[in-house]
């Protein structure tokens, strides 16, 4: 086993180059087929390379193993004969192979080490070199390539020094923007650091005015208590002329009474008629619906509060309060469900009631039969329910109450800056629903 090892060893450094080129390319393809633990440890990070870039790295190191891991190299030379069956077999048994290349049957016989295979790579070794056989042709075409290429070369040359030269004018320019931008960026700095100290200065003024409204405040509570404890002195001594007061108020107000209700019949004016604010207000009014329909016997018990009031007016967002309550409904089964509803109402509480629609949302002429004391309004082409809703709000006289209700924020939003009061559409829904 020592002679065959030290045998391989001699013949491997006698190999002819384009045997050893050989070898090594057969073994490099082999490597690729072979399991990682049949792999020795410095050749398995070559195993997942390209075939050829196998050969070309590891050729350092596979060399040298070939020569010494006879393992290694029966495990490639079975590889190797697997790939080239007809030629391998042929070489394994010593047969001539006059037909193959002197080459290619050396490197074989390196791997597969059949008897005198010696002999064979010393034959490979003494063959002269092929001499190059140079085609005119060939050559021509080459030239003409070479040429060609030069051409291609000087303009990719020419076009490189007008880029550069682009390149080099745009530096210059991005160079005196980014001075400029320096200068900006100076300028600023030096502007927010007096700012700053503007900041700081006008921090020390506020402190020493809420220092000073601090004072004023304390100041104002002592007087406001001395006021207190006078007034409570007052009140003490001042029953009776309130009461007087009163009592003289109460004269006054049925002697203006009695005076208007004769100056109405004196002027024979005609009792108050049925035209209410809310009916200027344009709109697009319901057509009457087929007869037939009857409002639910309903027992109302919402809004107690604010529907107490003198001439209160409740206007709602119809499609606000019909699509929470009902949204699977068709859209004239929620209008009449809430103007039925809102008829019970008004006829309990005896109250201004007004629904708006919004008018986009029809498709065609409208059929409602609204309750008697319950005023339908849609809104015109080109104007949302919100706005008719305002209008609404805007044409009541100042000190009048008035509650919208909506879950629209900016809708309530704008009625409370009127004066108005505004209140959800779950609410109104509990009120329909307890009824």
């Amino acid at each position: 086993m020592t002679e065959a090892g030290t045998a391989a060893g001699s013949a491997a450094t006698t190999l002819p180059e384009p045997v050893r080129q050989r070898v090594l390319n057969l073994a490099a393809q082999a490597l690729g087929q072979l399991p990682a633990t049949d792999i020795p440890a410095p050749l398995r990070r070559f195993a997942s390379f390209a075939p050829g870039k196998r050969a070309k790295l590891s050729a350092s190191v596979l060399g040298p193993i070939l020569d010494t891991d006879e393992h290694f190299r029966r495990l490639v030379a079975f590889e190797v004969r697997r790939e080239h069956p007809e030629l391998g077999d042929a070489v394994a048994e010593g047969v001539p192979v006059p037909a193959a290349e002197p080459i290619e049957v050396a490197a074989l016989a390196y791997l597969l080490r059949p008897e005198e295979w010696e002999q064979r790579v010393a034959d490979a070794a003494q063959l002269p070199p092929e001499k190059p056989r140079v085609d005119d042709e060939a050559l021509g075409r080459l030239t003409d390539q070479l040429d060609q290429a030069r051409t291609e070369t000087r303009q990719v040359r020419e076009r490189l020094r007008e880029q550069v030269s682009e390149l080099k004018a745009e530096n210059v320019t991005l160079r005196r923007k980014l001075n400029e931008a320096r200068q900006r960026i100076a300028g600023l700095q030096t502007d927010l650091e007096k700012r700053t100290v503007e900041a700081e200065t006008a921090d020390e003024r506020v402190d020493a005015a809420r220092a000073e409204v601090e004072r004023e405040l304390r100041k104002l509570r002592a007087r406001i208590t001395e006021l207190e404890a006078v007034e409570h002195a007052a009140r003490r001594t001042a029953g009776q002329e309130r009461e007087l007061a009163s009592t003289r108020t109460r004269l006054l107000l049925d002697t203006l009474v009695e005076a208007a209700g004769g100056l109405r019949r004196e002027l024979a004016l005609p009792p108050g008629g049925e035209l209410r604010p809310a009916d200027t207000v344009a709109g697009v009014e319901p057509s009457a619906a087929p007869i037939g329909r009857s409002a639910p016997d309903d027992d109302p018990a919402l809004f107690d509060e604010l529907l107490a009031l003198p001439q209160v007016h409740l206007i709602i967002d119809g499609y606000n309060v019909t699509k929470t309550a009902w949204p699977n409904s068709p859209l004239h089964s929620q209008r009449q469900r809430l103007v039925t509803a809102l008829g019970a109402l008004v006829a309990q509480r005896r109250i201004e009631v007004t629904v708006v629609f919004d008018g986009a949302e029809l498709s065609g002429p409208v059929q409602l039969n609204p309750p008697r004391g319950v005023r339908v309004r849609f809104s015109p082409a080109g104007v949302i329910a919100d706005e008719v809703i305002r209008q609404l709000v805007r044409a009541e006289p100042p000190g009048r109450p008035v509650v919208v209700v909506s879950t629209d924020r900016e809708v309530a939003e704008s009625i409370i800056a009127m004066g108005g009061r505004a209140l959800s559409a779950a609410s109104l829904i509990a009120r329909i629903a307890r009824a």
